[in-house]
């Protein structure tokens, strides 16, 4: 049976109304996770008002071990 381990990483959005987040800053943290072995298994908002975005929660996983 194979084991896992998980890591959840929350970006805070700015702007006006949130929402906004550095994108070469955000995907510079996903390629770092990648090269040490975590694949990205979900990614979603929390909502703050009419839409807006408070975070972006990220989701890896790699076997245990690695």
């Amino acid at each position: 049976m194979e084991n896992w381990e998980y890591r959840t990483i929350k970006f805070k959005t700015g702007g006006f109304l949130g929402g906004k987040i550095d994108e070469q800053e955000f995907q510079d943290e996903l390629n770092t996770h990648g090269q040490e072995g975590w694949e990205l298994v979900s990614c979603f908002d929390t909502s703050q008002t009419e839409g807006a975005s408070r975070y972006i929660i990220v989701v890896f996983k790699r076997k245990k071990g690695f």
